[in-house]
Order: C-alpha cells, then structure tokens, then sequence
C-alpha cells in the first residue's frame, strides 16, 4: 500500500486531509462479493497508522506518543467491489481535546464514497496504563489537519 501525503493546506472550511491509497485485495471480499465491513475498517487502521507514524515523522522520529482507540463509528455508504486501482482514504481532524482528539474519514473516488467514519483516539502512558494528556508537539501537527 502508498501513502502520499495530501499537497493543499486546507481552507477555513475544508481541512487538509491525509491521503492514504488502499488497494483492494481478494481476500477483503465477502460472500456477495465486495469488501467485508471488518475490512473496511482495517483500511482506516492502515491509514491512522500512516498519519500517526509515518506522515508525522520529522527526521526519523515520531510526533506521536502511544495512543488507544476509544470510540469508532462507520456508516457504509456504497458496497466496494473488486478493483484494479486503489482507493482513497483520507483523514483529517476534527477536535482535539486534552487527552484525546478526533479522526474523520473518507473512503472513496473519484465517483462515490464508499464509507464514512470517525475514531476517537486517546493519548495512553503504556506504565501506568492510563489516559494522558498531548503534548505540544502531538498539538502542533495535529492543527495542520484541523
């Protein structure tokens, strides 16, 4: 799978979204034959994961600290079906709290969308298995996309 990074800083109205290609594999489709609800939603992980670890990394490191998946919502708009050519998912932020902040995406192409999703994401100190706040750095990259 590609990740590119979207070029366009976003408007007032439009924010900059982080534009992740997913190809759709045989395996992701289900007995009707587009890609199985489960998969769709490993489409938005491959995504997070490239925007958290690989679109925020400045000289080799990472922006982010551990984070944990709180909340996940989807609404399947159109059935995907096999494909030669990638999908879109794209993401951007909607709010960011002090201990969390929140994903929305987009699956799509040129013609539809496929699916509409959100994930609430939580900063997380893996020693005391516990909430923790963001950072400023964690702050900062995440107000490119807000």
């Amino acid at each position: 799978m590609t990740q590119t990074e979207s070029g366009a800083v976003g408007t007032p109205t439009a924010p900059r979204r982080h534009v992740h290609l997913a190809q759709v594999r045989y395996a992701d489709l289900d007995p009707q034959h587009h890609v199985n609800n489960v998969r769709m939603l490993t489409y938005l992980e491959d995504a997070r994961i490239s925007f958290l670890r690989f679109g925020g990394a400045v000289e080799g490191e990472e922006v982010f600290g551990a984070m944990v998946v709180a909340r996940q919502e989807a609404d399947y708009v159109a059935p995907l079906l096999p494909r030669s050519e990638p999908v879109r998912v794209e993401l951007w932020v909607t709010e960011v709290r002090n201990a969390s902040f929140t994903l929305a995406y987009e699956i799509l192409d040129d013609a539809r969308v496929y699916l509409r999703a959100r994930t609430v994401l939580v900063g997380f100190d893996v020693p005391t298995q516990s909430a923790r706040r963001l950072n400023a750095t964690e702050r900062a990259f995440l107000a490119d996309y807000a």
